[in-house]
């Protein structure tokens, strides 16, 4: 497949800017990027952080230490700042504003359509069941096949805020309906709270599956803003050309570092087994809510369910001080709202706001 055909004719034009980090070394003396000789800070209040330097574009620990990770190559992975950066570079790179397409299965992640919003690209919605909120297989190869200059199909799993997976059969479906035309991006931020297995390995069989991967939910690292995106060394390059000269910054690059050494494995696992445990009280005590007039526990750090009054009860939550989310005005998402699994003490001081909703 080639996957070049595919992006905008602008960006295989482009010739991209070369950072001085990207081109040469980071030893010696450096004297080609422009850079103050020293910190304005004591070293030990960074841990002996070079700030008056520019870190790598790709650190190299960094990406190594990821792909590892991810069972990937190196040359498929691309650190990012979030998924929200890896999808903002697919739209850049892949979509023409005024002439192309994405595909989604609503309720999902609203960033999708944001950025390609953004970008001016087309969005063609097709929605999930009113019932189970799962992706209708047939509704979606219907759409693809309908859809002139579909350039990205975004699938997520788990889904956000459903929660549910995406059947292996259905991406297979997608993958071959999208050969030479589209790439396939699938979302996979919450996949370390379920059993089902990671696709970042089929993409060493099929060149135009996208997949976005994330520090910031399973672990623990929402405030680095660190994540990957895995693909075919080609769509890799692409994005690099459209890519900011420094999106890491050191002190960030550090963290993800230490955040992912795998001393540290075992205290991930105890978050996630302490997660899941909340996540039982949490939808059992939720089913004995009679307020509740529809539940979807899903496989990821939340559950959603339907009541009577979801913005009422959000905003009964927050007189409280607990923090839930509101979905209701979003397709199929009527009075719905999304909880997110917290410690033990926060899921108590939500199970006593709960308590006395509608006393």
């Amino acid at each position: 497949m080639n996957l070049e055909a595919l992006a905008r004719p602008e960006v295989l034009a482009l010739s991209p800017y070369v950072s001085a980090r990207g081109s040469a070394g980071a030893d010696g003396v450096l004297l080609n990027a422009n850079e103050a000789p020293r910190s304005l800070l004591p070293d030990e209040a960074w841990q002996g952080l070079d700030l008056h330097r520019y870190p790598s574009p790709q650190p190299g620990a960094l990406r190594e230490r990821l792909a590892a990770l991810y069972g990937v190559p190196e040359d498929q992975l691309l650190v990012t700042r979030g998924s929200d950066e890896g999808i903002d570079l697919l739209l850049r790179v892949f979509c023409r504003a005024g002439w192309d397409q994405i595909l989604e299965t609503i309720p999902c992640f609203g960033m999708y359509r944001v950025a390609a919003r953004i970008q001016g690209a087309g969005v063609v919605q097709v929605p999930r069941d009113p019932d189970t909120l799962g992706v209708r297989r047939d509704a979606l190869l219907a759409a693809m096949t309908q859809t002139e200059d579909l350039k990205l199909v975004f699938l997520t799993s788990p889904n956000n805020p459903t929660g549910d997976l995406l059947d292996p059969a259905v991406l297979d479906a997608v993958l071959a309906q999208a050969t030479d035309r589209a790439l396939v991006v699938l979302d996979e931020a919450y996949i370390e709270f379920c059993n089902a297995g990671s696709a970042a390995q089929l993409v060493a069989r099929h060149t135009h599956l996208v997949v976005l991967r994330t520090l910031s939910k399973a672990w623990g690292a929402a405030g680095l803003r660190c994540g990957a995106l895995i693909a075919n060394p080609v769509v890799i390059s692409l994005l690099g050309r459209v890519m900011a000269p420094y999106p890491l910054t050191a002190p960030a690059i550090h963290a993800a570092l230490a955040v992912t050494d795998p001393a540290l494995r075992p205290a991930q696992a105890a978050l996630l087994a302490e997660l899941r445990q909340e996540k039982q009280r949490l939808v059992e005590d939720l089913r004995q809510r009679s307020w509740v007039r529809k539940l979807w526990p899903g496989e990821a750090n939340f559950a959603l369910i339907r009541v009577d009054d979801g913005p009422a009860l959000v905003r009964h939550c927050a007189a409280r001080g607990v923090r839930i989310r509101d979905f209701h005005g979003q397709p199929l998402l009527d009075h719905c709202v999304r909880i997110t699994v917290g410690s033990a003490g926060e899921m108590d001081a939500l199970r006593a706001a709960l308590d006395d909703f509608g006393a």
